[in-house]
This record gives structure tokens, C-alpha cells and sequence, in this order.
């Protein structure tokens, strides 16, 4: 098994957890740790938005269809899930970007991601 890389957040802390219910992440350790291997860099914490989920959909990837064999239930609004960093690069630029878990956003989504950009969708203070 693939070992991740250090688990620091891009605020320069500790990783916090993105979602275990559902349990997210490209090791689905409930947190957006990476790794070599993690193509996607499923790296950005994000609270989904049918809006969001509407926009995935349609540039093919379905996060919203429960897929059984995979044992994935489907995304909801509201629910916290480790995106892909350019594919929330993409839904930022088109207007549909999710809102950011800062704490929960592995510091390797800056490879792709611009801070200012995770900055302006983070959540609140209240969530």
C-alpha cells in the first residue's frame, strides 16, 4: 500500500478530517491525504452544492448517482467530499466552485490551486 504524503493542511497545520460520513479521500481515511499515485489530487475539502453536482455531471463525472459495486451511496448537497483540485479549479472559474474546508484541504491543492481562489470559496467561521 501507498504510503501518503505528510498530512499538513494549506493553512501549514495538521490535516483535519474532510468527511466520514461518507468517507472521503483517496485513501478513504475520512481525510484529502495524497500521494504520488493520486493522480486526480483528491486534495480539496469541499460541501458539495447541487449546483456543483449539477456541473460534475456534466463534464462526465457523476459524483451524485449511487454506484453500489463501488459501494458509493452518491453525493448530496451538504455532504463533505475530497475533490479533485483541478476539477475545482474548473467549477471555480465556471462559477459553481463548492465551498472550502481550509483546515481539511491538503497543502498539496496548491500545486494546482491558487490560495487566493481556495480562500475565496472557504466556508465561514459557522460553517
Amino acid at each position: 500500500m501507498t504510503k501518503p504524503d505528510p498530512s499538513d493542511n494549506v493553512l501549514g497545520a495538521a490535516l483535519q478530517p474532510c468527511s466520514t460520513d461518507p468517507v472521503t479521500g483517496f485513501f478513504r481515511d475520512g481525510h484529502c491525504n495524497t500521494c504520488a499515485e493520486d493522480r486526480g489530487s483528491h486534495t480539496v475539502c469541499a460541501v458539495m452544492t447541487a449546483e456543483f453536482l449539477a456541473f460534475s455531471k456534466y463534464v462526465g463525472n457523476d459524483l451524485s448517482t449511487p454506484r453500489p459495486e463501488f459501494d458509493f451511496a452518491g453525493l448530496k448537497p451538504g455532504d463533505r467530499w475530497c475533490l479533485c483540485a483541478s476539477r475545482f479549479l474548473q467549477a471555480a472559474d465556471e462559477g459553481v466552485g463548492p465551498r472550502v474546508d481550509l483546515a481539511a484541504t491538503h497543502t498539496r491543492a496548491l500545486d494546482i490551486v491558487p490560495m487566493a481562489v481556495l480562500e475565496a470559496h472557504a466556508l465561514s467561521e459557522t460553517g
